[in-house]
């Protein structure tokens, strides 16, 4: 046997290196701007049938999150199984490629900042179909239970308690109102960085675990998450609580919006594409400034038709 021969024969008995299983940060990045691009360029139609479907899932996950947690007296054990029950909804999300505005404050930042804060009215427009499709998905499955009779006394009660715990911030007067404002950033930090874990896994068990981590984190500290309390507040609309639309939407959701969109879009979308914005493969930003040229040739020819 000749020399090479021997080379090539050591070198294919020779054991390969298992596949890395996870993406890098600046490859994570790279996934937002063009899950945002994709995002963006889809249909009306699409997006608000997309929203619709993600508030309806995380209404889903707030309902696992209760039903997990009745009749469990630890507290601990508790914060546990809610953010269980919670990543339910948060893995359909993310693996149906659903659109949730947390979600979207962090994909479109990324977008933006390597456009040159690139901004159009197609993409306000997306912003507000998202979190109006998310409040209609969550009304929607929350009327679908009522409806159906399947749930009980003991659950309504037990939805007593966690919305008593979302609303606690209301009778604080202004200084509630800023309080749920930064418990929004802290919440939407968690999800931000469970989008980055989701992303960086590449199976379905280590998204799910990436989701997982965070997301308990998120429950178990209360933190005020605007499509999660969409999702507990229409599974309690027609139950008679002692809630008003007034108190929830200019008292709880306004506020926990405003800091979604900070802890989401600067706390984890802007600081990650500003640290890594030297080592985003150059195909990608090309890619982008290409699609930005066609949706914006596309807005001109709108406007002169």
């Amino acid at each position: 046997m000749s020399k090479g021969t021997e080379n090539e024969a050591s070198e294919t008995t020779k054991p390969k290196k298992p596949e890395r299983q996870y993406y890098f940060p600046a490859q994570i990045v790279e996934s937002f701007i063009t899950k945002g691009k994709e995002s963006l360029q889809t249909t009306y139609m699409a997006q608000f049938i997309l929203s619709v479907l993600a508030g309806a899932f995380i209404a889903f996950g707030a309902l696992g999150s209760v039903l997990l947690t009745m009749e469990v007296d630890s507290q601990g054990v508790m914060n546990l199984l809610a953010g269980v029950g919670f990543t339910i909804g948060y893995a359909m999300v993310f693996l149906s490629g659903s659109i949730l505005f947390t979600e979207v404050n962090i994909l479109l930042p990324s977008y933006i900042m390597q456009s040159k804060y690139w901004i159009s009215k197609k993409l306000l427009y997306f912003w507000l179909i998202c979190y109006i499709g998310n409040f209609l998905g969550a009304l929607f499955v929350g009327f679908l239970l009522n409806f159906s009779g399947s749930l009980h006394g003991e659950f309504y009660d037990h939805l007593l308690t966690f919305m008593e715990k979302k609303m606690e911030f209301t009778h604080r007067g202004t200084w509630g109102w800023f309080q749920v404002l930064f418990s929004g950033i802290l919440a939407n930090w968690l999800i931000g960085a469970a989008a980055v874990l989701a992303t960086a896994a590449r199976d379905v068990v280590g998204k799910i675990l990436g989701i997982m981590l965070p997301v308990i984190i998120f429950e178990a500290g209360n933190f005020q998450h605007a499509v999660a309390n969409m999702g507990y507040f229409s599974i309690s609309v027609l139950e008679g609580f002692d809630i008003s639309w007034y108190k929830f939407i200019l008292l709880n959701l306004f506020p926990a919006t405003i800091g979604n969109l900070i802890g989401g879009a600067i706390l984890v979308s802007l600081l990650l594409s500003y640290a890594y914005k030297e080592q985003i493969d150059e195909g990608v930003l090309k890619e982008e400034e290409e699609a930005i040229d066609e949706i914006e040739h596309k807005d001109q020819q709108g406007q002169h038709s």
